[in-house]
């Protein structure tokens, strides 16, 4: 069982094109480890890559020359994220096209779905963000900070 001040939160941020958006909040202070994740010569801008973190499957990116580190699964039917696209900072999930900012996570496109379809989708599986880690750069490597 996860204790009480480790729980993640969804917390309703705003309603955009109809689609709730989401931010994640931490209960209580949670200590995080930075481990090394890759070079930076490992990624080239827009490039998407898939990396182990201590036993967490990450993807990284790099984008307009900042790094970003999210989960590895999209949150709606945890499609493979690093077979993506990427347009600026808009990650687009390879297997319904729901897309999320990799600056915060928030879900900018829910499903490529429509009408009732997309309504049964919502209710059965409601907007998640990505999960969001956060990165440094010290010298040409990368670190991920991973939650204890």
């Amino acid at each position: 069982m996860i204790p009480p001040f480790q729980r993640e939160k969804r917390r309703k941020v705003r309603i955009v094109n109809n689609v709730e958006e989401y931010s994640l909040c931490r209960r209580g202070n949670s200590v995080s480890e930075f481990v090394k994740a890759a070079r930076t010569s490992d990624l080239t801008d827009g490039g998407l890559k898939r990396v182990t973190v201590g036993g967490t499957g990450i993807l990284l990116v790099q984008a307009n020359g900042q790094y970003y580190a999210t989960g590895l699964l999209c949150p709606h039917l945890e499609a493979d994220l690093s077979e993506g696209t990427l347009s600026g900072t808009i990650l687009t999930c390879p297997m319904h096209n729901s897309q999320f900012d990799l600056r915060d996570g928030r879900v900018v496109r829910w499903t490529n779905l429509e009408g009732t379809i997309l309504a049964y989708a919502k209710k059965s599986r409601p907007p998640r963000p990505l999960k969001c880690y956060e990165v440094r750069v010290e010298g040409d490597t990368v670190l991920v900070a991973i939650p204890k």
